[in-house]
């Protein structure tokens, strides 16, 4: 796994990159966020959905909804980057809708998009 960090006017996000899935459960969740705030003192994420586990998205798991909690009690902001328009869950359209009118999470389809999002939010 990589961290690289993007710094727009004061703001810094955290890029992670890998070949493999990262978070397959919550304590991953949470050990990515204390490596990323330990070596980058970043509070904001970008991350590739082929770094989650596929529960994530199932959202019957409460997965997401486990470590997405965990991220907002901690301060950290995530931006997903992938494709969703494979997933037939009303669930999880509504879910991704909703959580990209906020300012905690977001779903989006590029990297750019991501780094857009998370350096506009403070």
């Amino acid at each position: 796994m990589q961290i690289q960090v993007d710094q727009q006017d004061g703001s810094n996000v955290a890029i992670i990159r890998s070949n493999e899935v990262v978070i397959k459960e919550v304590q991953d969740a949470l050990d990515l966020m204390a490596t990323v705030s330990y070596e980058v003192d970043c509070h904001k994420l970008v991350l590739y959905k082929s770094n989650l586990t596929e529960d994530f998205f199932e959202l019957r798991t409460k997965l997401a909804g486990d470590i997405l909690q965990k991220y907002v009690n901690y301060g950290v902001k995530l931006a997903i980057v992938g494709d969703y328009s494979g997933y037939d869950s009303k669930s999880l359209r509504d879910f991704i809708y909703e959580s990209n009118q906020g300012k905690q999470f977001f779903f989006v389809s590029s990297e750019q998009k991501a780094l857009e999002a998370l350096h506009a939010v403070r």
